[in-house]
């Protein structure tokens, strides 16, 4: 039999000559005995546990001003996996790559820089009465309102709430709207703070503390002061005093009880 049969026009037939079926090369499943497919690795969501040791890696490696003056953004992020991979706490895990490292804590500074501003929003309109859940519930209210998601990462602002950066980050309400077109320059998000910047932090935390010992100073000379008045007043007879004294006399104390 002729390999390649001729038609009634003399040309070869080459699609008489297929002894296999036509592969379908648009087909959505490939066959089952395709070779050489490989099915793409699924994505691994960050847990609770290993968004809380980034979270400690970012501010250790960050708030280590001399080596990071030292170091490019690279060898920045580089510290922070090998902090990570490393941490007891992640035992047993799979380890993360810097760049995994980077794009997690891109969205979790994010999302939690917009959680400050919705709960410092919701402190401001916080009722009498209203306790510290009802402030929450009312901040989760808020960002659900204004970018229409559901805030997941309360245990990252749990952890950061009380930093430096993010207790001074105020947003107003009008500017919450804006913050998701907000880009945050990649420089200022993973440099740490300069020598100077420490320095001059550091001078700041001890002008605050003088400030509140001289607070403290003259609360206290105040107290002694209004105690010696009270003393007098309290060694002179009732029918002595005047309706003033007898009257201030009651409101010391009162104060002092």
């Amino acid at each position: 039999m002729d390999p390649f049969p001729l038609n009634s026009t003399g040309f070869v037939n080459l699609l008489a000559s297929q002894s296999s079926p036509p592969i379908d090369v648009d087909s959505a499943e490939p066959g089952v005995n395709s070779p050489g497919l490989v099915k793409p690795a699924e994505r691994r969501k960050w847990t609770t546990k290993e968004d809380l040791v980034l979270i400690s890696a970012w501010l250790n490696t960050s708030k280590d001003p001399i080596v990071n003056n030292e170091q490019k953004m690279g060898s920045f992020w580089k510290r922070i996996e090998g902090y990570f991979n490393t941490s007891p706490q992640l035992s047993g895990s799979a380890p993360r790559e810097w760049g995994q490292c980077k794009q997690r804590w891109r969205r979790v500074n994010e999302q939690v820089c917009k959680f400050v501003g919705c709960h410092e929003a919701a402190l401001k309109e916080q009722a009498s009465g209203h306790s510290e859940n009802d402030v929450m519930k009312a901040a989760h209210d808020i960002i659900f309102n204004d970018y229409k998601v559901k805030f997941q990462l309360e245990h990252c602002w749990r952890e950061l709430r009380f930093d430096q950066k993010w207790r001074s980050h105020a947003i107003s309400k009008e500017k919450r709207k804006e913050a998701d077109a907000e880009v945050v320059p990649e420089e200022e998000e993973v440099r740490p703070p300069g020598v100077k910047a420490s320095k001059a932090a550091k001078r700041k935390k001890q002008n605050e503390a003088a400030f509140d010992q001289i607070h403290s100073i003259l609360a206290q000379k105040n107290t002694i002061s209004r105690q010696k008045i009270l003393d007098r007043l309290l060694a002179k007879k009732v029918e002595t005093l005047s309706d003033e004294e007898v009257a201030f006399k009651t409101k010391l104390i009162s104060e002092m009880l």
